[in-house]
């Protein structure tokens, strides 16, 4: 049997409905919930890890960026054939993402979460971690980067994202698909993700903000991010990547400032692409100096920057790593 880690992270997976509120609350350690599934030494040498109980939210990039340190320095053993990381649904495709741009192993790293709690009859979480552990098991896991199960379907971490706000078969790889799924203990791969890129940096800055644009929208908010000292900025754009006229004069004054502004679609599915050149379209956005991204979501597009900024400043530099 494979050795197989697991990092306990907390979201919904760890949660059961607490009684003086109502409402979901972390309860359970890793080696409690460990406990509650029956049969699991069965098909794995499994060991265990704690990073934390934060619900989803209460991730931040400095978090995610310590989590990845702590799976390099476990995956690197030679007693860990794998890992599996179980995270809040809520940020866990950043979370994810940011695992996979910066970390480099032929080993399978899987991550889970659960849309219900430990309450709930149809609890999915143990379902899911069994998932991850078949997959892990599997030979053909190998050197696809970070990978996401949740419902028994598997996404690349670079193309998943959350759909839909209670669904468990909520995680989708809406522009490409899945990557294969698990029936009844059986793992099934029908492709390798699209592309694998890695961004070599220990570092990350998380003064990058998002701001999504809007019907009617003029500078101000573009003009107030930029005078409060951000040092990169993400737009969620119309279309394949077109703003407002007076959007548009926001987004110049930002990039005036030298500060990089890296452009996606409000769109869930399609790239950007400067094919319209009325104002504000994406000629104009791209002539300013905009970073384009292809399939990125906004969320993503964040993480990818702030790493790209524990690299360099360099506004052409960035553009290489961003846009290649």
């Amino acid at each position: 049997m494979k050795n197989i880690l697991i990092i306990f992270c907390g979201g919904t997976f760890s949660m059961k409905i607490d009684k003086e509120t109502g409402g979901a609350v972390p309860h359970y350690h890793g080696d409690e919930l460990l406990k509650l599934i029956p049969g699991i030494n069965e098909i794995a040498n499994i060991s265990m890890y704690e990073f934390g109980m934060y619900p989803g939210p209460h991730m931040t990039p400095e978090l995610m960026m310590e989590l990845s340190k702590k799976v390099k320095e476990f995956i690197n053993r030679d007693d860990v054939d794998g890992i599996v990381i179980t995270h809040g649904t809520d940020t866990l495709e950043e979370t994810a993402y940011l695992l996979d741009l910066t970390i480099k192993t032929y080993k399978p790293i899987v991550v889970i979460g659960a849309m219900k709690t430990s309450s709930e009859p149809d609890w999915d979480g143990p379902k899911n971690l069994t998932d991850a552990i078949h997959i892990i098991n599997n030979k053909n896991s190998e050197n696809l980067g970070v990978l996401v199960c949740l419902n028994g379907e598997i996404n690349a971490a670079s193309e998943v994202t959350k759909t839909h706000t209670e669904d468990i078969e909520t995680f989708h790889s809406l522009d490409f698909g899945a990557l294969g799924f698990v029936d009844r203990d059986v793992v099934f791969f029908n492709r390798a993700p699209r592309k694998l890129e890695a961004i070599e940096t220990n570092e990350i800055n998380s003064n990058v903000h998002l701001i999504k644009v809007y019907a009617g929208m003029d500078e101000k908010y573009f003009i107030y991010a930029a005078d409060q000292g951000i040092d990169g900025l993400v737009i969620e754009a119309m279309g394949v990547g077109n703003v407002p006229p007076k959007a548009f004069e926001g987004i110049k004054y930002v990039v005036s400032k030298n500060i990089p502004v890296v452009l996606v679609s409000r769109c869930p599915a399609g790239e950007t692409l400067d094919i319209y050149g009325y104002p504000g379209a994406g000629k104009w956005l791209k002539k300013a100096g905009v970073i384009f991204t292809d399939y990125l979501n906004g969320q993503k597009a964040r993480i990818k920057l702030m790493l790209c900024l524990g690299l360099t400043k360099d506004i052409k530099r960035l553009r290489e790593l961003i846009e290649e």
